[in-house]
């Protein structure tokens, strides 16, 4: 029975590798606006995204400004500030704004109901974009009006489940990661051949990381593939990717301790049989 026991924790500590760190990862990471902030802030130096902002802008900023027969010449010249300032740490500094805000609107979303995407308001970056254009003497700059232009990075249907689901993620948090941990150390405490016990356990951490691995990379495929025309897949990915590289990060560092775990408790036991 113990020897049952034991492998039946083991089963559920891979099943819970990948849930735990979803959990952690809603809760501490996604769920809070300093790190996902970092998490967006290489994004700033994406291309993908830059084409993205640079393209979304120069349509807001020509569509405020009524140049007459210079209008062509207004928006390459638009196209092509926005295209240097997107290299400037002034721009990094303005994405890191908006993306602060965007964080603040995708939790009222949750908590309130209200909105189907993810968006980023670039007004910080067109207005800091307006003041270097007015500082070199760019003409028909001073007539750029304050201009409030949301990109859409992501997308999503069923908001009310999405709204329950993370809140259920949060209040697991950081409670189901500490419960993997001590069903994992249950589990080589009630075995019958503890060195066994460790060696099971480490291989079912580097099940429930590669379980973890595959669950990133799968519900990626299905993000992407269901969005809407209009959205570019590209920047999408990159937004995909910066925020869920805390998961891949994790997943490689339990792969790495479960290895290690299952190798170590495997050489004691040669060592052990050695005359």
């Amino acid at each position: 029975m113990r020897t049952y026991l034991s492998a039946a924790l083991i089963v559920l500590v891979a099943l819970l590798v990948p849930a735990s760190a979803v959990a952690y990862w809603a809760d501490r990471r996604l769920g809070d606006a300093d790190h996902y902030t970092a998490a967006m802030a290489p994004l700033a130096k994406d291309p993908a995204v830059q084409e993205v902002v640079v393209t979304q802008a120069t349509r807001a900023l020509s569509g405020q400004i009524d140049a007459g027969p210079f209008q062509g010449a207004v928006d390459a010249l638009l196209a092509d500030a926005l295209r240097s300032f997107a290299g400037t740490p002034a721009y990094r500094t303005a994405w890191e704004t908006a993306n602060r805000a965007a964080h603040t609107a995708f939790l009222d979303a949750l908590n309130t109901g209200h909105g189907d995407a993810v968006t980023v308001d670039l007004a910080p970056v067109i207005a800091q974009v307006k003041e270097e254009l007015m500082a070199d003497g760019v003409p028909f700059a001073d007539r750029i009006p304050e201009t409030h232009l949301s990109v859409k990075v992501m997308e999503y249907d069923n908001l009310g489940d999405l709204r329950e689901g993370f809140h259920v993620l949060q209040i697991a948090g950081i409670w189901l990661p500490v419960l993997t941990v001590l069903l994992a150390v249950t589990a080589v405490a009630v075995a019958v051949r503890r060195r066994r016990a460790v060696l099971a356990t480490g291989a079912g951490l580097a099940v429930g990381a590669v379980l973890l691995w595959a669950a990133v990379g799968v519900c990626r495929r299905i993000t992407l593939d269901d969005l809407p025309s209009d959205v570019d897949r590209p920047a999408a990915a990159a937004v995909y990717d910066a925020l869920t590289a805390f998961l891949r990060t994790t997943a490689w560092v339990v792969l790495a301790v479960g290895l290690a775990t299952a190798l170590a408790a495997w050489l004691v036991g040669r060592l052990r049989r050695t005359p």
